[in-house]
């Protein structure tokens, strides 16, 4: 090559920086720069309040499964005011809105959490609705090893999960987290109980390969979950892609609580239903 060495393009340098810069996850100040598209196309020019005692998410920094990372997020409404929906957003997932909870009865209180499948490092927003329209968010970032979640192959064999697709097991105990307790004692409301759903589905995300024929698995994820106490509607989940396989969903549930039904919908329309009494409680 001629010319003046100072403009010569040392192309195998070029190469290996356009390959780290492709592997390296994206600056954190770069993703944020998302949530603005994001909030105005699912909130318009609303305003979102932030107050950590209303709102508040627990999930890790950096994450040591990018399959299966647990999410938490409290809610305390102010004096007066109840909350009747529940946002988890997870800004850089395929499908941002990642599980939305509506309450049969608007509720002063309550938590939830879920096994999430991340694809990337991404900030986490949540956003909790008041009975009267109010908006509140929180969020957090979580880091991760930015192999893609989504598109990872199955956990299990496609056939095994096909066999037990559906399968709930419902369990019930006590609040213990520390956080629960010291919220719930500074609003004066009882502790209530924690309400496990263990849910058998591969949440295929509709990017991951069959690892023998090469070919896109269809995809097909929990499309909702109906919980109903004491034979009266309580909440209702809409999933997302970016629920794990064979998904965990945690929610609060009050003292008093004597029997639980769980009724879960996927995408293709299978259903299943799942009972217990809780005569301990």
């Amino acid at each position: 090559m001629s010319g003046n060495p100072a403009h010569r393009v040392n192309w195998p340098a070029c190469l290996a920086a356009a390959v780290i810069a492709f592997l390296l996850p994206a600056p954190a100040a770069a993703i944020e720069a998302n949530w603005p598209d994001l909030r105005s196309e699912l909130y318009g020019g609303r305003f979102l309040a932030v107050s950590d005692e209303v709102i508040s998410i627990d999930a890790p920094y950096r994450t040591d499964n990018d399959a299966r990372t647990g999410v938490t997020v409290r809610l305390a409404a102010p004096e007066g005011h109840a909350f009747r929906e529940l946002h988890l957003i997870l800004d850089e997932n395929p499908m941002p809105v990642s599980a939305q909870l509506t309450f049969a009865r608007p509720l002063t209180a309550f938590e939830f959490a879920a096994t999430m499948r991340f694809n990337g490092p991404t900030p986490v927003h949540a956003v909790a609705v008041l009975e009267n329209g109010q908006l509140f968010v929180a969020e957090t970032f979580v880091k991760t090893s930015g192999l893609g979640a989504c598109s990872a192959p199955p956990g299990t064999d496609p056939d095994e999960a096909l066999a037990t697709l559906g399968q709930m097991e419902l369990v019930i105990r006590p609040q213990t987290d520390s956080a629960s307790l010291v919220r719930n004692l500074r609003a004066g409301r009882p502790n209530g109980l924690a309400l496990d759903v263990k849910i058998s589905h591969p949440s295929h995300s509709g990017m991951q390969r069959d690892q023998i024929s090469l070919l896109y698995i269809p995809i097909r994820y929990v499309d909702t979950l109906d919980i109903n106490l004491n034979g009266e509607p309580f909440a209702t989940m809409t999933g997302s892609i970016s629920l794990s396989e064979n998904p965990q969903v945690t929610v609060s549930v009050p003292k008093g609580t004597r029997r639980v039904r769980a009724k879960l919908t996927d995408t293709d329309g299978t259903a299943s239903e799942v009972e217990r009494e809780l005569a301990d409680y």
